[in-house]
């Protein structure tokens, strides 16, 4: 899919695993922070190799596939984040933390079936590896397990964990199904977004409050920025599947246009091709060149991709993108201020800046 930050691994600093070491722990205090959350963050590592554990020796392989394949573990470090708002690395906060972690690698398994992805993390996806039935059932195992771990902490974190499996499913469906004739096709977009991606990363940055006994009131704050920030993340990952350095980002310039995926800069042109002869014979030309060449790697259609990165919609993602990162850390304002909203604003400018 989009790989866009450094694997996390086992025994090496979170901080300077995303690049952010510089720019947000400087002080003593931030880095009594950072020292935190990198413990806290290798009691998750722990937990989920504890956790992630089977009686069926099939099921005991193929659910630890990608997680022994690496990881961003973004969602636990946000929880763990947030958590220091209140009492900081409770057991329940990293029980919460472990079972977001596995939600969102039951649903890369899910999604590599709809997108019919070669690979993942680096390895060839489950499905190429085992097919698309066992990886479905994986993926629909671990879910049951991050369920199991969600059940212990009681009923608020049950309703957390259906709540946000509803919107990642609904998300899923909206994107596979397209917008309605009547429906604007960015919005639509938009709510997939906030729902396949800002809605786990939401869910995180609450549990690290609700299960830390943090103050009530940070809740929705920290709801907000989780929501926008993944918009934003998405945002300038449409941006960078434009790119012409495959090697520092990973992919084949315009993968997901070639996989069939309207991105937003595709959208944007959309509405520009309306009344614009150049936007419209453009979009003409990814439509042919693109998004109907099965994936296949031409002229024509690297001619198109560069031609739609050069284009002002590919700019006007990317201010979006700013947009959405910089409504995340407004939303950032009832936090008292402090090492956790200095992190916290500063994640949000790294995760734009990766365009740069």
């Amino acid at each position: 899919m989009k790989p866009s930050l450094p694997l996390f691994r086992r025994g090496s600093s979170v901080t300077s695993q995303l690049g952010l070491s510089d720019r947000i722990f400087s002080s003593a205090k931030d880095r009594g922070l950072a020292a935190g959350i990198d413990a806290g963050l290798e009691q998750v590592e722990a937990s989920l190799l504890g956790e992630i554990v089977f009686t069926d020796e099939i099921a005991n392989v193929t659910t630890r596939y990608l997680l022994n394949a690496g990881g961003k573990r973004v969602r636990p470090m946000l929880a763990l984040l947030t958590a220091h708002l209140g009492n900081g690395n409770l057991a329940d906060v990293v029980t919460a933390a472990t079972a977001i972690e596995i939600t969102h690698l039951a649903s890369l398994y899910h999604d590599d079936v709809m997108d019919d992805a070669d690979q993942r993390r680096g390895v060839p996806s489950a499905q190429i590896v085992w097919g698309n039935s066992v990886a479905i059932l994986t993926g629909d195992l671990l879910f049951a397990r991050a369920n199991q771990l969600m059940a212990r902490l009681g009923e608020r974190a049950i309703r957390l964990q259906s709540d946000t499996f509803e919107r990642l499913v609904l998300g899923q469906l909206h994107e596979t199904v397209g917008p309605r004739a009547d429906e604007d096709a960015v919005e639509h977009y938009i709510q997939v977004l906030a729902d396949k991606t800002g809605s786990l990363i939401a869910c995180a940055a609450q549990a690290g409050i609700i299960f830390s006994d943090a103050p009530d009131e940070f809740e929705q704050p920290v709801i907000q920025f989780g929501e926008r920030i993944g918009v934003a993340f998405q945002l300038i990952d449409d941006v960078l599947d434009l790119s012409p350095q495959p090697l520092e980002t990973g992919k084949v310039p315009g993968t997901d246009l070639r996989a069939g995926v309207a991105t937003l800069p595709l959208l944007r042109l959309r509405e520009r091709a309306q009344h614009d002869a150049a936007a419209a014979a453009l979009l003409e030309r990814l439509e042919r060149d693109v998004m109907t060449s099965n994936s296949a790697v031409s002229e024509a259609a690297d001619s198109a991709i560069t031609a739609l990165r050069e284009h002002d919609v590919t700019a006007q993602t990317l201010s979006e993108a700013h947009g959405w990162a910089h409504d995340a850390v407004e939303a950032l304002a009832p936090l008292p201020d402090g090492s956790v909203k200095k992190a916290l604003t500063r994640f949000a400018d790294t995760i734009v800046e990766r365009s740069s």
